[in-house]
């Protein structure tokens, strides 16, 4: 069985995006402050592509269970909500960095637009090791609704 397709995709843009934030971060470094806006915004797109996908995958098919080995599905578990809890944390952040940076509240953005970076680039890592522990090293368990693919009851 081959990884399937819409977490293939979803995680291709997580991944987009924390890539576009690091060049975004650098950007700022040398001043190019309107690179620095495209390329953030472009981040943002990317990370709400991202939750489309994802979201809209939840709704209409399900979340994937944990598949690998018994012994390791509480770690799994763990690991799944303090990914979740991070996730939850960036988007909050990131869209407060956004909003900050567009309306052009410098004081707060420079304030957690470092934060907001490190905080996805952690959840962009996190995001990639799900996909693989679900897809790649273990073969996925049940498609089935959040709370049992999560809790697994």
């Amino acid at each position: 069985m081959g990884v399937p397709m819409l977490p293939t995709i979803s995680t291709f843009f997580i991944v987009v995006s924390a890539i576009l934030v690091a060049i975004g971060w650098v950007l700022i470094a040398q001043r190019k402050v309107e690179a620095h806006k495209k390329v953030m915004m472009a981040a943002g797109v990317s990370a709400l592509t991202f939750f489309i996908i994802y979201a809209s995958r939840t709704v209409f098919i399900g979340n994937t269970a944990f598949g690998g080995p018994d012994e390791l599905k509480g770690y799994y578990t763990f690991f799944l909500i303090f990914h979740i809890t991070l996730a939850t944390v960036g988007a909050v952040f990131g869209l407060t960095s956004l909003l900050s940076g567009y309306k052009n509240n410098l004081k707060l953005h420079r304030k957690i637009g470092p934060i907001t970076s490190i905080i996805w680039f952690f959840v962009a890592i996190t995001g990639v090791l799900v996909y693989l522990l679900l897809y790649v090293i273990y073969e996925g368990g049940e498609t089935t609704s959040v709370i049992k693919a999560i809790l697994g009851f």
